[in-house]
């Protein structure tokens, strides 16, 4: 019965694939992957972080739902000496950052091709930077809203990854949503809102890039919030 219910509980929704992938995006899924692809460890175990990357680095990144990958590649090429790991459960998306990757010879980004939530719970304490949610699905309908990613659980795990004084940046086009990211991490003792006024919301931080799902809802007329968190030490 335990089982069971974990495994309703860690059901992921959304899709899979979208449109058929060219052959080249098929040739990256096949062959650049493997060589950048994280498996979490086994329960309770956590992963080494120093081990992932080819060169030390001096801090570890991650995004959780990198999307077509815009944000991530940007960021690991302006910050070669940090280590990058994005989680994407839809594989074209994977594609799309592979595709990223490979044009621009990064070696510091590795990938979780799957839910985030079990690479959450494989990373070690206080072993994260930055981590970044950035234009989540919203799960707009109420009887829905146990989808969302931001979540009390979800929360502590974050909590426990981010190292004391480590960043969390969220991204979203859909007020509901703001509103919900604002009271759970509000309310969270670990994490601090570090906006002091309404352009610090409301301007996205020139170390912040667009991404396609930002210019789509700003396309559509609908104005994203750029919201930042400190993990207190």
């Amino acid at each position: 019965m335990a089982g069971k219910e974990e495994a309703e509980r860690l059901q992921l929704y959304g899709r899979r694939r979208g449109r058929r992938l060219r052959a080249g995006q098929q040739g990256l899924l096949a062959h650049l992957l493997p060589k950048l692809r994280i498996a979490p460890t086994g329960p309770g175990e956590r992963l080494d972080l120093a081990a992932l990357f080819p060169a030390p680095t001096a801090d570890v990144w991650l995004e959780i739902g990198f999307g077509g990958g815009e944000h991530l590649a940007w960021q690991a090429a302006r910050h070669p000496g940090i280590g990058f790991i994005g989680a994407e459960f839809f594989l074209n998306g994977v594609a799309s950052l592979l595709g990223h990757v490979a044009r621009g010879g990064m070696g510091n980004v590795r990938i979780h091709p799957d839910d985030a939530r079990p690479l959450l719970k494989a990373l070690p304490d206080r072993g994260i930077g930055r981590a970044f949610l950035l234009f989540p699905d919203p799960w707009p309908k109420a009887r829905h809203a146990g989808r969302r990613f931001v979540s009390p659980e979800n929360i502590a795990e974050l909590a426990r990854i981010l190292k004391p004084g480590g960043e969390l940046r969220v991204a979203s086009d859909d007020p509901g949503y703001i509103a919900w990211t604002l009271e759970h991490l509000t309310r969270s003792p670990d994490f601090e809102w570090l906006a002091r006024g309404p352009a610090d919301w409301r301007t996205r931080p020139e170390d912040w890039p667009p991404t396609r799902y930002e210019e789509k809802a700003l396309n559509a007329g609908r104005k994203p919030a750029y919201l930042r968190f400190r993990r207190r030490s």
